[in-house]
């Protein structure tokens, strides 16, 4: 006899942050209820009404303390951001993940609590939790390691492969009746310089996709490293500073990766290099101390380099005075700093200080989202405001893709076509609109395979 699901896209449609989706059984008399990620929104304001409000602040439509079981596919804050929230209003279930998530997640919540703390001093507003809701969080919180199966009760299992995006993330299958639902959380853009790549899903009935890069394409790998070298000997030759917004996992451990393969290979002069983020150097040290986790290509270059991450003349700059003494340090030089998407951080400072330095160069290597400084800048404008201030563009603006931990669309399309044997339907989201429904049409012709973008708050039934 044919069961039936119901899931909930609760967030993480419409734009590429705030994950959160909800599994439930449609059987009164024993439900059960999964949760699939709880992420902040980033970069993001929605409207409700005619007014701008704090999307983070809407509150979840369902009950957390009806919640069972969380699952949580990776340690971004877009995936976590939300977990303590979620706890202060009463969510008492399980936590799982990989143990690499769970460490990396303890550090990336601290930080987050620090930030959020300090926007609603700004705001006069209460902050969106509090130390002790995220002090709350861990005791709740279960790892699994990859390739286990794994009971979740109700009839419930879940399999967990590596989705290839950070250390830890995962791809949920979910066997409930004996036919499968994935999630893949965020999906990596293998091969990556240091990680494992994405593990192919193939005998799923419901697919849960991202779709960040869904309507465009990254360069070639050779071509982004070749760039990437160009750029850096540019920038030194012009005697500037190389200034670098970078999120604090994984993107600042590639680029490091990157830069010290450049410098043993003396394809560039050295130059001091900064990492001005305390979130980062924090995320370095735990990505060092889980190297064996690195791809087998990693693994052979630590046999004559036990720390690929580090070279001479890399500066960490965790207190606040070291940061601003970067100013004073003589050109050239390379800056890595925090947020990615240059709406908040260490980063502003030094756009400020260098975006009118026409010998110096910012290097977008990330994804942007809509209202963000950074999207601003990627968007080619001369003129932006930081702290309060108007500030001149003049330096070299620089944008390289192929760095993206996400999949292009190419790659995004050849793996839903890898479960398209037994795939109903896949559903398309964690994507600005243009880029999900671009590739719902992508699917749908090239692989012919029926996949709907979904809206927010929208639930669908699913037999079982």
């Amino acid at each position: 006899m044919t069961k039936k699901l119901k899931l909930t896209f609760c967030g993480g449609t419409g734009i590429v942050t705030g994950a959160n989706f909800l599994l439930e059984t449609m059987a009164p008399e024993q439900p059960f209820r999964i949760l699939v990620d709880c992420g902040l929104v980033q970069g993001e304001k929605l409207h409700e009404q005619g007014v701008i409000v704090d999307a983070n602040r809407i509150p979840f439509p369902y009950d957390p303390k009806e919640i069972d079981v969380l699952l949580i596919t990776h340690s971004h804050i877009d995936h976590v951001g939300r977990i303590p929230l979620l706890v202060k209003q009463g969510f008492r279930g399980t936590i799982y993940s990989t143990p690499e998530t769970r460490r990396l997640a303890e550090v990336m919540l601290e930080d987050s609590l620090h930030v959020l703390t300090k926007e609603a001093v700004h705001s006069g507003i209460m902050p969106l939790y509090e130390e002790r809701d995220v002090a709350a969080s861990f005791p709740l919180w279960q790892t699994i390691p990859y390739h286990q199966l794994f009971d979740l009760t109700n009839g419930f299992s879940a399999y967990l492969k590596d989705a290839g995006h950070v250390l830890g993330s995962t791809i949920y299958e979910l066997t409930y009746n004996g036919q499968k639902i994935a999630f893949t959380g965020d999906l990596g853009n293998s091969p990556t310089p240091l990680l494992k790549d994405t593990e192919p899903v193939t005998d799923v009935k419901y697919l849960v996709m991202e779709s960040v890069y869904g309507d465009r394409n990254h360069e070639p790998k050779d071509e982004r490293d070749q760039r990437f070298v160009e750029i850096v000997k540019e920038t030194i030759a012009r005697k500037g500073a190389l200034v670098i917004p970078a999120f604090s996992l994984e993107r600042t451990q590639v680029i490091l990766f990157e830069l010290n393969k450049m410098f043993q290979a003396k394809q560039i002069s050295p130059v001091p290099v900064y990492v001005d983020s305390p979130l980062a150097i924090k995320v370095t040290k735990i990505y060092h101390e889980l190297s064996k986790d690195f791809n087998a290509g990693v693994q052979k270059m630590m046999l004559t380099d036990a720390d690929v991450l580090s070279f001479p003349g890399l500066v960490y700059t965790d207190d606040t005075k070291d940061s601003i003494a970067i100013l004073d340090k003589p050109k050239p030089k390379i800056i890595i700093a925090g947020s990615g998407m240059s709406n908040g951080g260490r980063i502003i400072h030094h756009e400020k200080n260098y975006l009118p330095d026409p010998q110096s160069t910012l290097l977008i290597i990330g994804y942007e989202a809509a209202g963000t400084l950074g999207r601003q800048l990627q968007d080619g404008v001369k003129h932006v405001r930081i702290l309060g201030e108007d500030v001149a563009v003049r330096c070299h603006v620089e944008m390289i893709s192929g760095y993206s931990s996400h999949k292009d669309s190419d790659h995004l399309v050849a793996f839903a076509e890898a479960a398209k044997a037994k795939l109903k339907t896949a559903f398309i989201v964690m994507g600005e609109p243009k880029s999900s429904l671009f590739l719902a049409q992508k699917i749908r012709d090239n692989a012919g395979i029926n996949a709907v973008v979904p809206q927010l708050n929208q639930t669908v039934e699913l037999d079982f």
